[in-house]
């Protein structure tokens, strides 16, 4: 079983194992330990990573990049069409309502959802992972941001399953830090509590968190963020404030240009870590746009000052999870601050100012969420045994449901009202299971919605569940118990809905005490194995029950029982009427809106296989075709080096002219051709080395045997076998030397050649008895070369 953290940020990922002896950090291809959050979309193959990091400048439009921002959010809202404005690739809103992305892919326009990106990027961390460990990699813990609503937290598992991984927890990026801030804590009390606030900024949104900690434990008492203030935004200032500069200055307008403003963008995150460190930086580029050498110059001060309406909302944040937690500026002991965004010293002095505290940098920056989602996963694994720690997570939103109810009969022509109750408040714990009981005649629907008090807008609906169809065997309103889940990813769903009827039974009196505590406990022993997991009753009688439904208040579970205490008997076999409670199950149909549906989410796995299998044959076919040229290289300077005492001027002059022909071709028609026709290319080079080395290998073995044997014995070498072997060796490797270079295609006609002159033209290879050499082809001649393994050419799959 892997244990695997990843930590998918905006800009960029991180990957972090689990080993014996510890947390650690994986190095990518080009062994960094940050790997970028692009896809770049090519005529062949994709780039992913470092390598769609890489190409990006040159292919702007077909690079994807803060796939984060657009995942379950609608193509209407907000801040998709605020950060759209800045993408260099072309999004649109898809049938469904959702965004969906535009891409030159094999040679024709694509659309790609943002799940679909993701998982290309989880794939290739994925790659990474198992790189290191030399293994399959499934089993994982992804950190996501406290904000994800339901269907956001839905598309990161869409896109884990389309990777090829199966996430075992999706983990608060707030939550790992702790974590692993914690974990590793001896000194921490037993019975007082260390509040600790950690601030994470990041590259587009900026998250609180305040943990308690005791003694091997960890309970979240507040989030609270804004999904849009991050590192990015002071990018943004500092590309606003050159590119309106540059238009002044030099009469150049960036925004009319892709990779224009890709490289001042670029240029400008660096000048903002820069400003970090030292009071003014300057900027300089080459060749910005229209060949136009570009020269800026900023101060620290400058730089915070145009930055006043971001810095401002900072305080916003820190206030809400302060007022959260119930507690006060003194009662916080230590401030964490994590995040790149974190680095700008204008929002450290916010914090010192509202905490009244210098914040610490005890932890990796970057690397925090990776190790603390690594160990939330090794503590959910059986094959690690980690230090006991308990991690009580809750949950940021409010989730309601709302169904539809009636204040009489509705089926005697009764009007039926919106009702709804806050099934899971806000600081739920995580995971959680509740039990609501209705009272229907006939199949009925539920809504889970996202709800806040706050929010002056309708509440968003997550699904919709369907229960039913069912029927009373009495004609009365059926009971049904039906049990609300919010697991640990925190996507809620209906996890099963129960029709209970009661009936009467003859039991023997001996088993009637049984029988009566098995119907007091109404079946709440079902929910009292995970202590996070509560049990609530809401009737939803109309007669007796309207004000409690429309006001949302839950009712606990009261067990009924109109049983009267059975008479006890000497007599075993005496029975006695009992009622006994007759569970159904209901089915339930569960509509999410916006989610993938079973048959997309399977067609997208197939997508991201075709892709992915184009990437791996165009990658080997780069490496045959690196290794064809590596061979020219090194047999070409062995022939001048190593080899030079042991050829004859005439075979050196054949080989290296064979050798550059073959690098004339690399470069010219055999710039883009298939794996199979390099690894074709490069046995021809190889043949008659190789043969000459079994035939060299026979030579000394046969020696080797006759020094063994005394001078009177039979030689086991003869001068015949030498000759013999030096015959095949020439008869397999004279046509291959000989072969004369492709003569350049002409376009006219050749004209013809008479037959006798064509005769002539090989009358000594003829002589040998040996069959002609066909030009066109670059086997050698058969029958006399042994079979040799080669590898078998893998076709290019087409688009």
């Amino acid at each position: 079983m892997s244990v695997v953290g990843f930590d998918v940020g905006n800009e960029s990922c991180i990957v972090a194992v689990a080993r014996q002896r510890g947390i650690d950090v994986v190095l990518n291809d080009e062994s960094k330990r940050e790997t970028p959050a692009i896809v770049c979309f090519g005529d062949k193959q994709r780039f992913i990573g470092t390598a769609g990091a890489a190409s990006s400048t040159m292919n702007p439009k077909n690079s994807v990049s803060q796939i984060k921002r657009l995942l379950g959010r609608k193509f209407s809202d907000p801040e998709v069409q605020k950060d759209i404005q800045s993408f260099p690739f072309r999004v649109t809103e898809g049938p469904d309502g959702f965004a969906l992305i535009h891409a030159n892919y094999l040679g024709e326009q694509r659309a790609f959802t943002p799940t679909q990106i993701l998982a290309m990027v989880l794939s290739n961390l994925k790659s990474i992972a198992e790189k290191n460990l030399n293994a399959a990699v499934v089993d994982c813990c992804i950190g996501i941001p406290v904000y994800f609503n339901d269907l956001q937290r839905r598309a990161v598992m869409d896109a884990a399953t389309i990777a090829g991984l199966h996430p075992l927890r999706l983990f608060h990026e707030t939550t790992a830090t702790a974590l692993a801030y914690g974990i590793y804590k001896t000194d921490l009390p037993e019975n007082d509590q260390l509040n600790v606030a950690f601030v994470d900024v990041g590259h587009a949104s900026m998250q609180v968190c305040v943990a308690g900690y005791k003694k091997g434990q960890l309970k979240i008492l507040a989030h609270a963020y804004d999904q849009s203030l991050g590192g990015r935004d002071f990018d943004e200032v500092l590309f606003s404030y050159f590119a309106a500069k540059f238009k002044d200055e030099y009469k150049i307008d960036v925004y009319q240009n892709a990779r224009a403003c890709l490289r001042l963008r670029t240029a400008c995150e660096k000048l903002k870590k820069v400003l970090s460190a030292n009071p003014e930086a300057p900027l300089n580029i080459e060749c910005l746009m229209d060949e136009t050498d570009v020269r800026g110059f900023i101060k620290r001060d400058e730089f915070e000052k145009i930055s006043i309406p971001i810095l401002e909302r900072v305080r916003g944040p820190l206030e809400k999870a302060l007022s959260e937690s119930g507690l006060s500026v003194e009662n916080i002991h230590t401030v964490e601050v994590v995040g790149s965004g974190s680095r700008v010293p204008a929002i450290i002095k916010i914090l010192t100012e509202f905490f009244g505290k210098e914040p610490r940098r005890t932890m990796n920056a970057s690397e925090c969420v990776a190790r603390g989602s690594a160990l939330q996963c090794a503590i959910l694994s059986p094959t690690f045994k980690v230090r006991e720690f308990q991690v009580h997570e809750s949950f940021p939103f409010p989730i309601a449901l709302s169904w539809k109810g009636s204040g009489t009969d509705s089926q005697n022509g009764g009007t039926e009202k919106q009702q709804s109750t806050v099934v899971f408040p806000k600081g739920n714990p995580l995971p959680s299971v509740k039990a609501i009981t209705f009272f229907r005649y006939s199949t009925f629907t539920v809504d889970a919605v996202h709800t806040d008090s706050s929010d002056v807008q309708v509440p968003a609906k997550i699904s919709t569940y369907t229960i039913g169809p069912f029927l009373s065997s009495k004609g009365e309103k059926a009971k049904l118990k039906v049990k609300v889940n919010l697991n640990l990813h925190g996507i809620v769903s209906i996890e099963s809905a129960t029709m209970l009827e009661e009936e009467e039974v003859e039991v023997p009196v001996s088993a009637a005490v049984e029988k009566t505590k098995e119907s007091t406990k109404m079946d709440m022993d079902e929910l009292t194995n995970d202590v996070s997991k509560t049990e609530t009753d809401v009737k939803m009688e109309d007669s007796k029950n309207a004000a409690n439904n429309s006001s949302g208040e839950v009712d606990t579970a009261v067990p009924e029982s109109d049983e009267k205490p059975a008479q006890m008997e000497t007599d075993n076999k005496v029975e006695a009427p009992k009622k006994k409670v007759k569970k159904t199950n209901v089915p339930v149909v569960e509509l999410v809106y916006g989610g993938m549906s079973a048959e997309d989410l399977q067609k997208a796995v197939e997508k991201e296989f075709e892709m992915a299998l184009q990437d791996r044959v165009m990658e080997e076919t780069k490496e045959k075709k690196n290794a064809v040229e590596a061979y020219v290289y090194d047999i070409r300077n062995k022939l001048y080096d190593k080899y030079q005492e042991f050829v004859m001027p005439s075979e050196k002059d054949e080989l290296i002219a064979k050798l550059q022909e073959v690098e004339d071709w690399l470069y010219e028609e055999g710039e883009d051709e298939t794996k199979g026709v390099y690894v074709a290319k490069l046995e021809e080079l190889q043949k008659v080395v190789s043969e000459c080395s079994e035939s060299e290998a026979w030579l000394r073995e046969k020696q080797q045997q006759q020094d063994a044997l005394p001078k009177y014995a039979t030689p086991v070498l003869l001068s015949a076998d030498i000759k013999r072997k030096v015959e095949a060796l020439d008869r397999f490797c004279k046509p291959i030397m000989t072969k004369p270079r492709p003569v350049p295609a002409k376009p006219q006609t050749p004209p013809t050649t008479a037959p006798g002159e064509q005769s002539q033209a090989h009358e000594g290879e003829n002589a040998s008895g040996e069959p002609k050499a066909d030009e066109d082809s670059h086997a050698p001649p058969q029958p006399t070369p042994e079979p040799m393994d080669t590898d078998k050419s893998e076709t290019v799959p087409s688009a």
